[in-house]
Parts: C-alpha cells; structure tokens; sequence
C-alpha cells in the first residue's frame, strides 16, 4: 500500500547492554530460538518484510535476509519508480531487491502494477482514449511481469479498488478503462508470467465489513467468468487493539471461493510514546493476526510493512503515531517479534529489561560537528554507566558535557558524570560532544557497559 519511509535514521544505531548478570537486552541475532522464516516454513507459511533495496546492507540487510522468507519491494516496482519518463526505464532498485531474495532463498512478492497513488506524471497527465490507455497498460503489465517471468512468486496486480462503502474508487484506469479493468489487469498479468499468483490488495479489508464484501463479490464473479484470480491480499495497517473481531471468518471466506489469502502489508500503529503497557497489547495484536493466518489452510501467510520502526511509513503519515512494527529503531525485536514467533510454534525468551545508547549527529560543518548520545532504558534501570565506540574514519572528540570522555586513537569511552548516573526505568540522559572530521564522518555503534 504505502512507501516505506524514505530515510532510515541512519544516524541511529543501538549496542546491547549488559550489567552484572542481569541480560538487559537480546541482541537481534537471537531474538528467537529460530528465525521466523523457519517457524514460518514449518508451518507451510511464508513471513515476509517489505523492504527497501538501497538499505539491505549492514544490521538491516542481515536481519532481512535471516527472518524472512519473502520480501516485497516497498516502492521499487511501482509504476512511478520503474517508468519515470514513458518508455525509460529504471530497474535497478527492484533487481536489487530480487537478486538479494535469490541470494538468501527468499521469494518476491511483485507490488504493485496498478494503483492510483505513485504513478508518473507522463501517464497521470495524460489525455488518453479508451483505447490508448488500454495498449498502455497492457504494455506496462507485460514489460513489468515479463522482466522477472520465473522469478516472481506473486503479484499484486491491482491495488486499493474500492471505497470504504464498497464502490469502485474513481482512478484513471477504472474512469477510462472501464470497471472490467481488473479483469483486464489480471488476463494480461497472466499472458506476461503464466507461473505467477495474481492477487488483488486491498486495506481496510481485514473484516467483514462492506468493503471486504465488495471485494468477496468481484472475486467470486472473477471466479465465475473465468478471470485469471489467484488470491486476496489484506493489507492489515492496524491500531492497537482494533483487530478485527471477523479476521479469521473473513479469511475463511474468501479461502471458501477457492482463492488464497495473504496478509500483505501488517503494522499496528499506536499513539506515541509507546509504553509497556502499549507494546503488550501491540504483541497480542501481531499474536492475533498470525493465529487468524495459521488457522486457515488456504493462508498463505503474513508480510510486515516493514520490519524496523525507523523503516515505517506510519510517522510521516499519522503525526504523534509510530511503533508499528516488530522491532524497534534500534534492530532490537519488540514484545511483536517475540508474539509472531510464538504463533508460529517458535519458544523465545523475551528480554527482561531493556538499556539502549543511540549515538546521532545533530549538526555538522566543514571541519567538525556535535554528536550526541542518548541513555535509555524501559523495563530496566542503571546505577552508572559507561558508553565506548570506535570511530571509522578518523573523527575526534574535543569537547564533552554530561559525561566524561576519553579517546585512544580510534577508540572512545564516556563514563557518566557525578550528577547523571542514574537512569530509571522509562528514563533517559544524554551527553554531548564536539567533535573534527575529515572526509567522512560515519556513525560508529555504540555499546553500553
């Protein structure tokens, strides 16, 4: 449905925390017992992640490829994103994003060809004849699905059709083209990769309501005439503590008219600052959803918009809402992570408590610039602290406040001054510094001990 957020934070990276023997943080390489991706194969169920292909490197890359087993591309396959300029073409974020699945054994969920958001202003400002825009569909579709034939497991060739009431949304393929767009979508979807599975995705679907119901009717007469139709995507952008009560009946009858059922696009949002109190309730949401899925055959699976909260479109979107996702901006898995791999028949041991250092540059100039180190804990509490990074590229610190620092050549320590050692749990403290760079100056990660 929605871009994933265009910027990921890069200026935020998280170490782990120990003090004494009290674990105060999982690292994000063992947050379960197994991947997700093997709980979800297990059960015969895919678990996928939206993803944005620039960025699968380094914690975000790894996490990617070692959780999921599917992977969407957020943006990179919208018409908007391959078709700037009619008849030029830019593939390189979408080959990205599939050579990356290839690598680690995962499949790629096509998204999507046909929405009415994120299209180029060639074909948005287009005065087009019923018949001009039909060849021009049809072109896009065939080049679209014909480049990754074989490659890709599924599209979702439509995308967001209707209005809440259940009505046809008034976009410029149903308007020119006509309410057998779909129909026409999905025939030459079929001709451009007969092996693909061709889905129509919708949100606000998740439950029987009439918009669910529209979409239940248009597949069952898609069924009936004999249109290429595979399976419904719900795309499940929730609230905390709003699941739907009919999920599963839902679920259940679109799998009744022969078709499968992916949940395409999950997130619950909450009103920020999330609490433990939130994150609890966001975790049984996630459990909820998932045990929905598990309990219909014909369920294909579960893909989150987004594994990381530093990834997620919902803040951009929802001003003062955030937190959706399974791990926090840190990497670090939530009380979801650890839901999702129960529901999947997984055992994990949650984190007691929490402490992070989230090291961020908060101005910077031709020679120098002044960082910034923020303590935090949630659900544990520090007496002391001491904070140590290693700079990659030369950077030194000449001043700092709130801490006490030392550095040997790369290498930095920060112990906390007499007045701010205590961090309480849900509180924070920050310390700053001053710094030179020379040619680059990347975020180091932080550990706290």
């Amino acid at each position: 449905m929605r871009s994933l957020r265009s910027g990921l934070l890069t200026s935020l990276l998280a170490g782990v925390v120990t003090a004494g023997s009290l674990l105060l943080a999982a690292p994000a390489s063992h947050a379960a017992d197994a991947p997700l991706r093997d709980l979800a194969e297990a059960k015969g169920r895919a678990m996928g992640t939206a993803v944005t292909g620039s960025k699968l490197t380094g914690t975000y890359g790894e996490i990617a490829g070692r959780e999921f087993n599917w992977l969407t591309p957020g943006n990179a396959m919208k018409w908007g994103s391959v078709e700037p300029s009619r008849g030029s073409y830019d593939w390189a974020e979408a080959d990205r994003i599939v050579d990356f699945a290839e690598a680690h054994g995962q499949r790629v969920r096509g998204h999507t060809l046909l929405w009415h958001q994120q299209n180029p202003g060639w074909l948005t400002n287009g005065s087009w004849t019923r018949e001009q825009l039909g060849a021009v569909v049809q072109d896009h579709i065939a080049t679209e699905v014909g480049r990754y034939k074989g490659r890709l497991a599924a599209w979702d060739v439509v995308n967001e059709p209707f209005n809440e009431d259940g009505t046809y949304r008034r976009t410029l393929f149903h308007d020119t083209l006509g309410q057998d767009y779909i129909a026409q979508a999905l025939t030459w979807a079929r001709a451009a990769d007969p092996g693909a599975k061709l889905y129509i995705n919708d949100y606000n679907v998740e439950g029987v309501n009439a918009k669910s119901t529209a979409l239940y009717n248009l597949v069952k007469s898609l069924k009936e005439r004999g249109v290429p139709i595979d399976g419904v995507g719900l795309q499940a952008h929730l609230i905390v503590g709003q699941v739907p009560s009919t999920l599963q009946q839902n679920i259940q009858r679109f799998a009744d008219l022969g078709v499968d059922v992916a949940v395409t696009e999950l997130d619950i949002r909450m009103q920020l600052p999330a609490t433990q109190a939130k994150l609890t309730q966001q975790a049984a949401d996630y459990k909820a959803v998932m045990n929905a899925c598990v309990a219909v055959a014909r369920c294909t699976g579960v893909t989150v918009w987004g594994f990381t909260d530093s990834d997620s479109w919902i803040p951009d979107t929802f001003p003062g809402e955030g937190a959706a996702t399974p791990y926090d901006e840190n990497y670090q898995p939530k009380p979801a992570y650890h839901a999702i791999a129960e529901a999947l028949g997984g055992t994990t041991t949650p984190p007691t408590g929490a402490c992070s250092a989230t090291y961020s540059v908060t101005s910077q100039w031709n020679t120098g610039y002044t960082g910034q180190v923020r303590i935090a804990c949630s659900g544990a509490s520090l007496s002391s602290w001491k904070a140590d990074w290693t700079f990659g590229a030369g950077q030194r610190i000449t001043q700092a406040w709130n801490a006490n620092c030392t550095q040997s050549g790369a290498k930095v320590s920060c112990t906390n001054a007499p007045y701010n050692g205590s961090v309480p749990d849900g509180g924070s403290v920050t310390f700053g510094f001053n710094g030179s760079w020379s040619g680059s100056n990347p975020v180091p990660v932080v550990t706290l001990g």
